[in-house]
């Protein structure tokens, strides 16, 4: 039997895969040291939606003006957590290039900086929230029927007070994150999600309090959260740590750093969700049905971006730390390698969501059959597509702001959002009349719209001077 086929076509598959395995120039992260650093995240993130999804699952018992109030609140929540509190982002990539340099002070001087940052960003928001609820609801969202906006009001004011417990609890997160500790905050994470469904249990169906109910056992079990891993971040063993006895004192220089990269990551990802947002009160228009549909949809479409999520923050630490070190040959095989992974375990993990799809929706039993049978074509469109497009669309940006090139990847993500996929939203649904799926199909003209652009910046090689990375001789 001829053999040298199988052997050539072995050869030819292994270089295509060769991601998976190690490169002996490049030890800064082996393949056993990744594993380490995205297996925690991974279930870190599975834990947040399977609570986020028995909070909907818990409302939705309640009716579909429930769920809607919910859907709508969150959604803005996430545009202003976004906004506020990507100086968490810019920070860990700081501390993260300070490790890689092997500049340890700095990168706990770094840290300090972050938290002090982050908690004034949550107590503003908070503040601000409170200040301005009803008018922003009455801009966003218009007339809402009389028990959805109820509702929306009354979820909306008790969320607003967990921003600084959020911010506080993100900042130490990302910081885990980059010392490759993320045992630590996947463990705190499960701590807090138990809380968080023992309290929705009590106060949603033992004390009756609606969804008020499901946004304090929120606000308590972010809170407990909070406290946990300030503890543990001033364990002075770590690499990285905060001495809170000698005080807080801002330094400038610090924060510059964290706001070079912060302040466009926030206004790219703010932006985002805030096109979000303007689709979501364009989909309100459409009526009860057609909000509870993409709320389902959204709730079955994050589990199929978990492991896409999880190198979002994984690539932080491992191109932040190769940025540090100051190669450019080892940059390129981290890129190359963590978007190998991401795209691998992306497209495994969303087949396995599809085949648990259908008893997914079956969960939503007070939710009508049309409704379920919507958010199934809009879960199609989402998972299906972005199991090809979604990792270059937002791992890939990750990657180039950990290489400081910030700018660029805000310029696009902010005009691909409001020309893209807001203006398509309202084009589409005008033109063919097809309600919350034009919403969907621009999402999928937006990412076509970033994966050119991304992948143009990286190989016009613009990010190696923002990186202060000397071009390799040819």
């Amino acid at each position: 039997m001829n053999t040298s086929y199988i052997r050539a076509g072995y050869k030819k598959i292994s270089k295509k895969l060769r991601f998976l395995g190690d490169n002996k120039k490049y030890s800064l992260f082996t393949s056993k040291d990744i594993f380490r650093l995205i297996i925690p995240l991974f279930f870190e993130q599975l834990l947040f939606m399977l609570v986020g999804s028995v909070d909907t699952l818990m409302v939705a018992s309640l009716g579909e003006a429930s769920i809607s109030a919910v859907s709508l609140v969150d959604m803005f929540n996430n545009c202003i957590g976004t906004i506020a509190f990507s100086v968490t982002t810019g920070g860990a990539v700081v501390a993260s290039q300070y490790l890689g340099a092997k500049h340890f002070v700095r990168a706990r001087e770094c840290a300090k900086q972050l938290l002090v940052v982050a908690l004034a960003m949550g107590v503003l928001v908070f503040i601000a929230g409170e200040v301005f609820m009803a008018d922003v609801i009455r801009l966003l969202y218009g007339k809402l029927e009389a028990d959805v906006n109820a509702a929306v009001h009354s979820y909306f004011r008790i969320t607003l007070a967990a921003f600084p417990f959020i911010a506080l609890y993100g900042g130490c997160a990302s910081l885990f994150r980059v010392m490759n500790r993320t045992k630590v905050t996947m463990y705190i994470s499960l701590i807090s999600n138990i809380v968080n469904v023992i309290g929705n249990a009590l106060l949603i169906y033992l004390f009756k309090m609606g969804v008020a109910g499901a946004a304090c056992a929120t606000l308590f079990a972010r809170f407990i959260a909070m406290i946990i891993i300030i503890c543990m971040i001033s364990n002075r063993s770590k690499s990285i740590y905060i001495d809170f006895r000698k005080g807080f004192r801002l330094s400038f220089q610090f924060v510059k750093k964290m706001l070079y990269i912060g302040i466009p990551s926030g206004i790219e990802n703010g932006v985002f969700q805030f096109g979000r947002v303007l689709v979501v009160g364009l989909i309100a228009t459409y009526g009860t049905r057609e909000i509870a549909a993409n709320a389902v949809a959204n709730t079955v479409d994050m589990f199929g971006c978990i492991c896409g999520s999880v190198f979002c923050l994984a690539v932080i630490t491992v191109i932040g730390r190769a940025v540090g070190a100051g190669d450019e040959n080892q940059i390129r095989y981290y890129v190359a390698k963590m978007m190998g992974w991401a795209y691998a375990s992306h497209i495994l993990w969303n087949l396995f969501v599809f085949a648990l799809t259908p008893f997914i929706l079956m969960c939503f039993s007070k939710i009508d059959i049309e409704t379920r049978q919507l958010a199934f074509y809009l879960i199609l469109i989402h998972n299906g597509l972005g199991m090809l497009m979604w990792p270059s669309s937002f791992v890939f940006p990750c990657i180039l702001r950990s290489m400081n090139d910030v700018r660029f990847s805000m310029i696009v993500s902010v005009g691909s959002m409001l020309i893209v996929r807001v203006g398509s939203s309202y084009f589409i649904a005008k033109w063919i009349n097809s309600g919350v799926l034009a919403v969907w199909i621009a999402m999928v003209f937006d990412w076509i719209v970033r994966i050119s652009c991304f992948y143009w910046r990286y190989k016009s090689d613009a990010w190696l001077k923002l990186a202060n990375i000397q071009k390799k001789k040819a």
